[in-house]
């Protein structure tokens, strides 16, 4: 709901490339595990981090308007997202959620303090968009 409402194009291509992915695997003919038929995501990957410091980087299998959705949950930490390429360092307390094109910025999660970190981190792999055929969104703008 938050994509949808935020990033009504990235919404869009997401749930396309997912539901062309199930209706792939069911037409296959294949032995496929029950779950990936009630994948409950517009993102094709998440990944849980839990109470790790994360070096800079940037995302490799993205693409640029592929924006990834971070999460920052735990319990009394102060932790600080660092966009590099553009100078900036962000509250990243629990309870934030950040849309960012991982592709296009560096970014890092140093030392956090005291408490517990888990992020939760949404992204689209741009080589499934491509088997699927679904087209790249446009980058959002506000009106």
């Amino acid at each position: 709901a938050i994509t949808a409402a935020s990033a009504p194009d990235l919404f869009e291509a997401g749930a396309l490339a997912i539901t062309w992915v199930v209706e792939e695997l069911q037409g296959s003919g294949r032995q496929i595990s029950a779950p990936i038929f009630h994948w409950p995501l517009i993102f094709s990957g998440l990944e849980i981090i839990a109470n790790r410091t994360t070096l800079s980087h940037q995302d490799a299998g993205g693409s640029p308007t592929l924006f990834d959705l971070l999460i920052s949950l735990g319990s009394s930490h102060e932790a600080k997202l660092t966009l590099a390429d553009v100078g900036a360092e962000l509250d990243y307390n629990p309870g934030t959620m950040v849309f960012i094109s991982g592709k296009v910025l560096q970014h890092s999660i140093g030392p956090w303090g005291p408490g517990e970190r888990l992020i939760i981190a949404h992204f689209m792999k741009d080589k499934i968009h491509s088997r699927v055929k679904v087209s790249r969104p446009t980058f959002s703008m506000q009106a």
